[in-house]
């Protein structure tokens, strides 16, 4: 599925609408450059998910923690950030998979160092620039 967003709200609310086909024990690739919207497609997730705290990119502490809620009961939602990650073996030593667990959704930006430690294709949500300055092009792969 291909969705344009054209301002930052737009992509938030696309992501508030994408955690609705969540389901725990998910794991979520975000793709694209930088500053083509992963981050505010992940405080849309939050929000759907009805996270109450402030939702930031984990970039210098590679992964943030946030409770929600999935059909009335409670969920961690993990967000990663492995931007700054060489090696799949440095995931290892975050204790990368007590994270990916069923009673969680995981959401990673730069997924590739976390496919290859997991062996596994993750979901993925790609993101692109679109045409002007605020549009976005996010593509849902599942």
């Amino acid at each position: 599925m291909k969705l344009v967003s054209r301002s930052a709200e737009d992509t938030m609310m696309q992501g508030e609408l994408f955690s609705r086909d969540l389901q725990p024990g998910d794991v979520i690739g975000l793709d694209g450059d930088l500053g083509t919207g992963k981050t505010q497609f992940v405080k849309g997730v939050c929000r759907g998910l009805e996270v109450t705290e402030v939702v930031n990119s984990p970039t210098f502490i590679i992964v943030n923690e946030y409770s929600g809620h999935y059909r009335h009961k409670d969920i961690k939602i993990y967000h990663f950030d492995l931007y700054r990650m060489v090696t799949p073996a440095e995931l290892g030593t975050l204790g990368f998979e007590e994270y990916i667990a069923d009673n969680s959704i995981c959401l990673i930006e730069w997924p590739e160092l976390a496919e290859k430690y997991l062996g596994k294709t993750l979901k993925k949500v790609r993101f692109s620039y679109g045409n002007g300055e605020n549009e976005r092009i996010i593509e849902i792969n599942h």
